[in-house]
């Protein structure tokens, strides 16, 4: 089997009482999109900052590439790149100097550099704005600087924290694309983002943490498949019997019933023809019905499950 490109064993973190990774365990293999999903405080900026040896922790490995990572391995932080959350770009520096800028971080040779800038700005899609300031950028522009000057020294590693935060759906798209191109590539890319639809689009494998522990993993329908509800069924409707209700509650693979609003909600668990149970038994007592909707469960409903619905800091 080949070597992990990231590999955590028993990671421990604190913040004095704070117990920010509880013997968190990850693998994430080359090649992969990989998503790292979990509430606000779950320990998805933790981990990732122990990953970049930007932060210590109490016990524990982290391995980048099959070696240690630590606070000098310049040679494995040569072959990452990291575009945060917040954009940090030098305000009095041009598009094209941030991204020769922080190419030059990592490639000293300046007819390489030059080759590599232009291309980062192809692919982000800023050549026309290549003598702009950032002030003059609108949202979707800036964060493709960012991520432009995460990514132009052609890391093998990258970590992409919430890149598609407060843009349009257009520049929202092109980021996209682009992290798929990235991959296509050959990097490996570890994503964090709030947007589940997101997720589901780009991402191999997803890791769902909270309170600093890895609560589930796997493809987005192994995920699926760990949560009780698998079919959501709604029907419009004028009233029903409150009677009803509880027969339908004890059709097979039915565990929750309701009607609000005009509209019958049920959720299933496992089985197959649900609705057509539903829609049977409707029938059977001459009860008239509208529009039917039957929804799979999707990696929102999986998160919430998995990590709650209350609300977070």
């Amino acid at each position: 089997m080949s070597t992990p490109v990231i590999k955590i064993e028993n990671l421990v973190k604190r913040y004095h009482e704070l117990l920010a990774l509880d013997h968190f365990n990850l693998e994430i293999d080359e090649g992969e999109v990989f998503g790292l999903l979990g509430p606000n405080g779950s320990g998805k900026t933790t981990t990732m900052n122990c990953i970049l040896s930007l932060l210590s922790y109490d016990k524990g490995s982290i391995e980048v590439f099959g070696k240690e990572m630590r606070p000098d391995s310049y040679e494995l932080k040569r072959q990452i790149g990291v575009v945060m959350q917040n954009v940090a770009v030098f305000d009095e520096l041009t598009v094209y100097e941030n991204i020769d800028y922080f190419c030059g971080l990592y490639i000293q040779d300046k007819a390489l550099r030059k080759q590599y800038v232009e291309e980062a700005m192809e692919f982000v899609g800023l050549q026309e704005f290549r003598k702009f300031f950032p002030r003059k950028l609108s949202g979707g522009l800036l964060r493709r600087l960012n991520i432009a000057c995460g990514i132009a020294h052609k890391p093998k590693l990258i970590f992409l924290d919430e890149p598609t935060v407060a843009v349009d759906p257009q520049s929202r798209n092109k980021i996209l694309e682009g992290i798929e191109e990235l991959n296509r590539k050959g990097a490996t890319i570890v994503y964090t983002s709030h947007y589940m639809e997101e997720v589901e689009q780009i991402c191999t494998r997803i890791a769902i943490m909270d309170k600093g522990k890895n609560l589930a993993i796997g493809t987005k329908e192994e995920l699926k498949q760990m949560i009780k509800k698998s079919e959501e069924i709604r029907i419009e409707m004028v009233d029903i019997p409150k009677e009803y209700l509880t027969e339908i509650r004890n059709i097979k693979h039915v565990y929750e019933v309701c009607f609000e609003n005009h509209q019958l909600h049920v959720l299933c668990s496992g089985g197959k023809h649900n609705l057509l149970r539903i829609l049977d038994y409707l029938q059977s007592k001459e009860l008239s019905f509208g529009r039917v909707y039957s929804e799979l469960p999707t990696l929102n409903d999986v998160f919430l499950e998995i990590t709650g619905k209350e609300l977070r800091d």
